[in-house]
């Protein structure tokens, strides 16, 4: 009896429901489940840093609300070809088709070491600019670099795993990406506050003691994040070759087939236009925002890392929909998916809506867990802080329609519509209302910009997805071809 086994009385594998048949309920709860404590697990990173470099300096807080939106840069660029892998091997899986859905895998991990690898080195040589432009002061330029140089050498082995977690998902394993992501989350916690304070060892007080780490500020909680990741890349590498737990690949698979690159181009650009856009909003928003006060600088940063925990019930459960639409798309049966992301939709507002009246009674205590007692204008920064939250808390709902039904077009395979979705909320709707409202509102206007963008967008999505254009998918169209016959020989 291991952990995994333990936990199957709470999370079910994909060997014990059937996404293509039955209820629909109880598998997505399923599915979606593994997946909120994954990315609960996941933004543990973000908050672990967000603490800890709060009870460092204020500098240092304000210099991770920079970087934060540059790392979500860098993995949005490449984040099509994890998608683009998730939605061929779930719409495989779902049409029997397991030789090709192997062999999507497999280049879908070629294609993710190349591309980040690619992204890596030139985010490396263009920290400092990218950071000068979007407004980083004098004091917190230096900082935000020296983070984002040391996430860029490691940008392999983050977008590696996030490869992982999608590929698991397309085939309907949600529960191991979730153990693994476990591991990696207690490690980086623990290592994060030696290496960012530093820990001397006093062998024979008061004798000058043996430093066992070496306080590295920021840097340090960056090295700690990709250490961690690395890890659990590593862990999940070793499970998908292995193959008796999810999706399988193959070293034979592994060459660089170009042509296949076009088919997961076609599905993974719109998809990497969708992240790009959305990380494009948070740097574009930098641009107003940096014209304030660095309190109103920090208190973005911490506001957008308490939406990142918010929203991810909406997140997972898109994931969840996106298998489920994939899958039933594979196997003919697209009133089952369009019925998945109804529920959704519908359990998602209420939940999030929920979620969102007790954040807007409380805000301050919650932005007061990221800023360290005694630290400069801490007060004005959580006040700020608790502003931002009250002004966006009561929209959070509609943020899980539109997830749910833009989860639904990717899944079968129309990313260009999700990406066209998001760019309208977030470029065309959210940063011109920010923008304008900032001159005479100040930060409040910026506030008010997700309030806007995230009703807006809800409602886009929804009128969208009635249409029905998700429907019209053909497996044997070459968006989702199948691998060649050449490569579908054992």
């Amino acid at each position: 009896m291991g952990l995994r086994s333990s936990l199957a009385a709470a999370f079910k594998g994909p060997e014990e429901f059937d996404l293509t048949s039955g209820g629909i309920g109880k598998p997505l709860f399923f599915l979606a489940m593994p997946i909120v404590v994954t990315n609960l697990f996941q933004t543990a990173y973000n908050l672990a840093d967000t603490f800890w470099l709060g009870q460092y300096n204020t500098d240092a807080l304000a210099a991770i609300s920079f970087a934060f939106p540059m790392v979500f840069l860098l993995i949005s660029l490449g984040m099509g070809i994890s998608v683009a892998g998730s939605v061929l091997v779930a719409q495989y899986t779902g049409a029997g088709e397991e030789r090709q859905a192997e062999y999507a895998a497999s280049q879908t991990v070629t294609f993710a070491v190349l591309a980040s690898l690619l992204l890596g080195g030139v985010g490396y040589f263009f920290v400092g600019d990218f950071l000068s432009l979007m407004g980083a002061s004098a004091d917190v330029l230096p900082l935000a670099s020296s983070y984002m140089e040391v996430v860029a050498l490691g940008l392999a082995a983050m977008f590696g795993f996030a490869v992982f977690i999608a590929l698991m998902r397309g085939y309907g394993d949600t529960i191991t990406p979730m153990l693994v992501m476990f591991g990696s989350v207690v490690l980086n916690i623990v290592i994060d506050p030696f290496l960012i304070f530093g820990w001397t060892v006093v062998e024979n007080a008061p004798v000058v003691g043996t430093v066992a780490f070496p306080e590295m500020g920021i840097q340090g909680a960056a090295v700690a994040t990709v250490s961690s990741r690395a890890l659990a890349l590593v862990v999940g590498l070793a499970i998908m070759f292995r193959g008796n737990r999810g999706i399988e690949i193959n070293l034979r698979d592994m060459a660089p087939d170009f042509g296949y690159l076009r088919r997961l181009a076609r599905i993974g650009v719109p998809a990497s236009i969708e992240g790009t856009g959305r990380a494009l909003s948070m740097n574009l928003l930098l641009f107003i925002v940096a014209t304030f006060s660095d309190p109103v600088v920090a208190a973005y940063g911490i506001g957008t890392r308490v939406f990142s925990v918010i929203v991810l019930p909406a997140i997972a459960v898109a994931r969840g929909v996106e298998t489920m639409t994939g899958q039933n798309i594979g196997s003919g049966k697209p009133d089952r998916a369009e019925a998945a992301a109804a529920l959704a939709a519908k359990v998602l507002f209420g939940l999030l809506t929920v979620v969102g009246v007790l954040v807007f009674l409380a805000p301050e205590p919650i932005v007061s867990v990221f800023v360290g007692a005694g630290q400069e204008n801490a007060d004005q920064v959580v006040s700020i802080g608790a502003e931002f939250l009250r002004y966006v808390a009561l929209t959070f709902g509609f943020i899980g329609i539109m997830r749910a039904y833009t989860g639904s077009f990717r899944g079968a395979g129309k990313t260009l519509t999700a990406a066209a979705i998001s760019v309208l909320t977030l470029g065309v709707i959210r940063f011109p209302v920010a923008w304008v409202s900032a001159e005479s509102l100040g930060e409040t206007g910026i506030w008010l910009s997700f309030a806007v963008s995230n009703v807006v967008g809800a409602a886009i999505a929804y009128l969208w997805y009635r249409r029905g254009t998700w429907r019209d998918v053909d497996l044997t169209d070459s968006e989702v071809a199948g691998a060649d016959a050449a490569t579908t020989d054992d």
